[in-house]
């Protein structure tokens, strides 16, 4: 039996999840579901919470083991206590189906912020960058992959910080019916090559993303966006990184984070340093090594739904 699609009616705002948890207003919607700003009536305070909901053309089974994943990489996200990353409260299930309980984050997105006030300059594009990546180097020494790091999930808070969100949650790999119906979750303009190509994603692929989100966060364009996914992802394996124009002192760091190969990228200890450096007004050397817009190292593109060899 098919799910069909994203199982349920909608919910309205004043429902109150686990028992505690009531919804009050939407703050944001995905292909993986809602995001609320919600009321946690035991501790009296706001959080926000992510209504979690399947894809369309899962089976019955598929669901439930979505679901299970989801749950095992929110409780994951929890362990994670820095100061850059959001802060995972609670995994609650109502209606077998796992909500994700968080900090609620007064301010915007990156997204948001470069759709209103358009590309940034470099430093301070740099200073964002810096936030990201300290998240994920505290991330990735806990063990978990962010694997969606794109502007949406990059807040800017009203008190300064800059938090990255939605770790282990917008992206769903290995599931048979994504494959087979030919769906991706997840935003294929800032997916690394490797995983373009159908191969595990590692702590590099969160560095290309990052790398990506930082080239349209100066350039005003993503790199490598085409009219379909498919052609996105054929653009992300093949086509040359177009090279900045308004990126200045952040060039050299574009170029090391968007190198094809995975082994060939900066490494997030030397990212974030130069980051900082761009941060402050500094200026930091081209690493000298192979760019993204060099032939490719890794192999010759499959499209993403055929088998794994």
């Amino acid at each position: 039996m098919s799910g069909g699609g994203p199982e349920g009616a909608a919910v309205p705002p004043g429902r109150v999840v686990a028992g505690r948890y009531r919804l009050l207003e939407q703050l944001g919607r995905g292909g993986m579901g809602v995001v609320w700003h919600a009321r946690d009536e035991v501790l009296d305070r706001d959080v926000a919470v992510k209504e979690v909901r399947a894809p369309a053309g899962l089976l019955d089974h598929e669901v439930r083991q979505l679901y299970v994943r989801l749950e095992r990489e929110a409780r994951a996200a929890a362990r994670i206590a820095h100061p850059h990353v959001v802060t995972v409260f609670d995994v609650a299930s109502d209606e077998g189906r796992p909500w994700i309980v968080m900090e609620l984050v007064r301010g915007l997105s990156l997204a948001d912020a470069l759709e209103t006030e358009g590309p940034l300059p470099p430093a301070h594009a740099a200073r964002i960058g810096a936030g990201v990546l300290s998240a994920l180097r505290g991330a990735h020494a806990a063990g978990v992959l962010h694997r969606d790091v794109k502007p949406g999930n990059v807040l800017l808070a009203n008190d300064g910080r800059v938090v990255l969100t939605d770790f282990g949650i917008a992206t769903v790999e290995g599931s048979s019916a994504l494959t087979r119906t030919g769906e991706l979750v997840g935003s294929p303009e800032f997916l690394a090559p490797e995983r373009a190509l159908g191969h595990p994603p590692g702590p590099a692929s969160d560095l290309w993303s990052l790398g990506v989100t930082l080239y349209a966060a100066v350039e005003g364009i993503s790199p490598f966006r085409q009219d379909t996914p498919l052609s996105t992802m054929r653009a992300v394996v093949d086509q040359q990184l177009p090279a900045p124009v308004r990126a200045g002192t952040l060039t050299p760091v574009l170029e090391g984070l968007l190198r094809k190969d995975p082994a060939l990228r900066l490494g997030a200890e030397e990212a974030e340093d130069m980051l900082r450096v761009v941060a402050r007004g500094g200026t930091v050397p081209d690493a000298g090594t192979p760019l993204a817009s060099e032939a490719p190292t890794v192999p010759a593109y499959a499209p993403p739904h055929a088998p794994a060899g």
